[in-house]
């Protein structure tokens, strides 16, 4: 370790103009070992969920074996490399079939309240009850992203379920839905400033000049003070921002034609995976920053119509996850769940291979990953798709495939994950208890 006498604040950021950029974690931050130790003892915590519509196919997502050194079914074989961090829980249920239902009562674990009107309730997720308990001193206490913006649609889009159900996974309280950020820009911005407009983006965008040329001098005395270990953890970090400022630029770049108002936001790739991948980097870079400890992700919306066409795929999502059984249907839909875990497994990737303290920024957090429904083609409730990856620096153990009792409410998963972020609650939504994870 780099011991200095001095100690760099672990809130420093670099100032430019209109451009503030937070550091990641540096050894500068813990300059003498009694504080390196204290740091290690307590890590800071992280938790994410990331949602993906119209469940995982039955047969090809629960493992056989329950406990220890489970066989990874198709679906979480990309997932290999995590496995000492996974925890599968299975049997776990969403209160009623049907799209609004299963996608609000996801993280809330209540039951909605039928409405096609604006006065809905659900409850308060547990991102927002976890972020009220770790998120307070962050930049952000959350961030809410998707890939999708439905947020036009009003009046009932599931039933006699209000659309809003549909749009969110975050609810700040039982009638407060969350909005979610679609744009990689707006985010991007939000976390370390820019121009304001398209007009001012797409000068600079012309310039090929990036946010970093304005903090190009405090970069250099930056690195004048820091150990040989810092200073490629910071010149690592620096051309991640970079790259992710390029590929947003680049998804600009093709969609400046089609953007007719100078206030319309653009920086949204027609790609779904690029699209997804740079909000999923957008988020690790908040986390290494710490930005924000917590964060919902939609990365795709329940009836979704998205073609994949890069997978051979062209029948949409939702039309395809009413498969009627055809064998041909079905293994195009593993194809598709496959696919999603993959890019959420170099997410993972990302956060494993980003030192944090004694361990990586995956060692510290707590992400799950699932869907409000199992078998889509009937809207099934039950045994609903649950994974979580990483140990929570402690809070679970990894390498298990747990099975609840049949129909365990999700809710026991909310509560039991809650009370672990030190929530210390006795209830939540419709929860029957804890779960022993």
């Amino acid at each position: 370790m780099f011991i200095r006498n001095v100690s760099l604040p672990r809130r420093t950021v670099l100032r430019g103009l209109g451009v503030a950029i937070a550091l990641p974690f540096l050894e500068a931050m813990v300059p003498a070992l009694p504080a390196a130790a204290e740091t290690a003892a307590t890590p800071r915590r992280r938790f994410g969920a990331v949602f993906v519509p119209h469940g995982e196919r039955p047969g090809y997502w629960t493992p056989a074996k329950t406990g220890a050194d489970f066989e990874l079914t198709p679906i979480l074989k990309p997932l290999e490399p995590f496995r000492d961090s996974m925890t599968l829980v299975s049997e776990l249920c969403t209160p009623a079939d049907g799209h609004g239902t299963t996608v609000a009562a996801w993280l809330t674990g209540s039951v909605p309240k039928r409405t096609m009107a604006e006065d809905v309730r659900a409850g308060t997720s547990v991102d927002q009850v976890i972020a009220a308990r770790i998120g307070a001193s962050t930049v952000f206490p959350s961030l809410e992203l998707a890939t999708e913006d439905f947020t036009g649609y009003i009046g009932g889009c599931d039933g006699f379920y209000a659309c809003a159900y549909m749009n969110t996974l975050s609810w700040r309280t039982p009638t407060e839905p969350l909005p979610m950020e679609i744009n990689p820009r707006i985010l991007f911005e939000r976390m370390f400033g820019g121009g304001p407009t398209n007009l001012t983006r797409r000068e600079r965008l012309e310039q090929d000049r990036s946010i970093l040329d304005s903090v190009a001098d405090a970069v250099d005395r930056l690195r004048r003070g820091l150990g040989p270990r810092d200073r490629a953890r910071l010149g690592d970090y620096l051309e991640d921002v970079r790259e992710i400022e390029r590929r947003i630029q680049r998804a600009e770049q093709d969609a400046t034609t089609e953007v007719s108002l100078p206030g319309a936001p653009i920086g949204i790739p027609e790609a779904f995976e690029e699209h997804a991948m740079l909000q999923f980097d957008l988020l690790a870079l908040a986390y290494a920053t710490d930005l924000t400890r917590v964060f919902a992700f939609m990365m795709s919306r329940d009836t979704s119509q998205r073609v994949y066409a890069n997978l051979g795929i062209s029948e949409p999502h939702h039309s395809l996850s009413h498969h009627g059984n055809k064998p041909e249907s079905i293994a195009r839909l593993v194809t598709l769940n496959t696919y999603h875990v993959e890019l959420f497994g170099r997410f993972l990737r990302k956060l494993q291979a980003t030192p944090d303290g004694e361990g990586s920024l995956l060692d510290h957090s707590v992400i799950l990953f699932g869907s409000g429904m199992s078998e889509s083609d009937v809207h099934s409730r039950l045994n609903v798709p649950t994974l979580l990856v990483g140990k929570g620096a402690g809070l679970l153990h990894g390498d298990r495939h747990l099975q609840a009792p049949k129909e365990t409410p999700i809710a026991n998963l909310a509560l039991t994950l809650a009370n672990k972020f030190g929530a210390e609650m006795d209830a939540y939504g419709i929860s029957t208890g804890t779960l022993d994870i």
